[in-house]
């Protein structure tokens, strides 16, 4: 693991970029004085130097690997990357930010001051096995090569333990994610237009092992903070029960469940959400009991293919999401890889279903029932609550003699998108009836078919 996680150090100061570098050169040479010569070297950098050269082999791959990342990263990437470290590491978890600090101040030659930093992260999470892991390394880097032993036959079984590969792979997911930010001002592509009465959105990156927490204001969506996470054992794309996959679309939270109901397995507590959804019914998908949940007590974050299917997280970090999920209108977007889009981008793509939208609305208001029903696919249902779901079609008359003639207002809209093989929109909109002081909540999922949009599904919300 030491090879790792000097790999891991060297990765994560190279997209920090020239700047950092030099301000760390400088700094070091304020510190020894500007006229040294090798003579007068200091004792302790000279033994560094020495424990540097012993690790030289078992290392040389690790950072042959670090150089050509940080040779084939773009310079505006680099310094993209050193503009946004500190808001990175706020951004992480506490835990997981103090993990990337040891990083950093390995990385610049300091294992000292590293581990005492990892000795106080493994004091305060004493069930965080990665953190256990790199202060282990740590302390291995003190000891004089003169004392040290090998035992090759123990560091092959090592090497060969799948929980060390989990750890290798759960240390660089979160660098990546750390490192590769989404771009200032954007948004995932899947959030088009979000009602202001959803506070919060979520947005899951499984390639990365990323749960990113966006806030909805006046201002529009904006990242606030982004946590690790783990998806299914068997990776992403649920489509059977028991496929121990993660299903990929747009879900929106339904409940939380108290943690005392929970056994301890889940951590913290749990955050179900709707799968299947209708689109995923659409398509003969089945399973359910698909949840963000926590960690049992004895393990602070699982590796990053590890269950059933859930998205789990460490307990800190899903303490901090259920202060902040409303139930029923807390989208969770769990995806492949995301895509950031800019807000402008964002808006005009809503703007394009928008006029379908409407054009239903106007044609429900003219009482043309032959019209209305070209917006619907034949096999159309809705669902009311808790109620069967129903033939749409049966209600359509009643819906038109309803909205005839009546001035309607639509408000608090939400337009989510999702392309998975097929185009398809997750509407969310209330609507009041001129002359009455309140109204109700649908939920309409639409399917594009050539240049048009077709309902195949809508829920009555309230």
């Amino acid at each position: 693991m030491l090879a790792a996680l000097m790999a891991a150090s060297a990765l994560l100061l190279a997209a920090h970029g020239t700047a950092a570098a030099a301000s760390t050169k400088s700094a070091s040479a304020k510190t020894s004085g500007t006229k040294t010569n090798k003579a007068s070297a200091s004792r302790p950098a000279a033994r560094e130097a020495k424990a540097r050269t012993a690790r030289k082999a078992s290392a040389a791959e690790a950072r042959t690997a670090a150089a050509a990342a940080a040779k084939g990263a773009p310079r505006s990437k680099a310094a993209a990357a050193s503009a946004s470290s500190s808001a990175a590491l706020q951004q992480a978890s506490s835990a997981e930010a103090r993990l990337i600090a040891v990083y950093e101040l390995f990385g610049r030659g300091q294992p000292r001051p590293a581990l005492a930093k990892a000795r106080d992260l493994v004091r305060d999470y004493p069930n965080f096995q990665l953190a256990q892991l790199v202060y282990a390394d740590l302390l291995a880097t003190q000891v004089p090569p003169a004392h040290a032993f090998s035992d090759a036959t123990g560091i092959g079984r090592l090497r060969s333990d799948p929980a060390m590969a989990d750890l290798r792979e759960e240390s660089r997911r979160r660098l990546q994610a750390l490192r590769d930010r989404p771009p200032a001002g954007t948004v995932p592509s899947q959030f088009l237009a979000l009602s202001t009465r959803s506070r919060y959105a979520i947005a899951v990156d499984a390639s990365r092992s990323r749960l990113y927490l966006l806030e909805n204001s006046d201002k529009g969506l904006q990242l606030v903070a982004d946590y690790y996470v783990s998806v299914g054992k068997s990776g992403i794309g649920k489509a059977t029960e028991g496929d121990a996959r993660t299903p990929l679309g747009v879900y929106y939270v339904t409940s939380s469940l108290d943690p005392k109901s929970l056994r301890d397995f889940y951590g913290a507590g749990a955050l179900p959400i709707n799968y299947p959804n209708p689109y995923d019914v659409r398509r003969g998908k089945t399973g359910s009991g698909i949840w963000l949940h926590g960690t049992p007590p004895q393990q602070f974050s699982r590796a990053p293919l590890a269950s059933d299917g859930c998205v789990v997280m460490a307990n800190p970090d899903l303490k901090q999401l259920l202060r902040k999920v409303q139930i029923g209108a807390t989208p969770v977007v769990t995806a492949s890889s995301l895509q950031w889009i800019a807000r402008p981008q964002a808006e005009k793509e809503a703007q394009t279903f928008t006029s379908a939208i409407s054009a239903w609305k106007d044609a429900r208001a003219n009482g043309n029932e032959a019209q209305l029903k070209k917006f619907y696919l034949p096999d159309f249902q809705r669902s009311s609550g808790n109620k069967k779901n129903t033939d749409g079609f049966s209600v359509l008359h009643d819906e038109v003699e309803y909205a005839q003639g009546k001035r309607v207002q639509f408000k608090d809209m939400s337009f989510l998108h999702w392309r998975d093989g097929d185009d398809t929109m997750v509407a969310t909109f209330g609507e009041v009836f001129e002359g009455e002081k309140s109204g109700r909540t649908r939920r309409q999922y639409w399917l594009r078919q050539g240049s048009e949009w077709k309902l195949f599904h809508e829920e009555i919300l309230g």
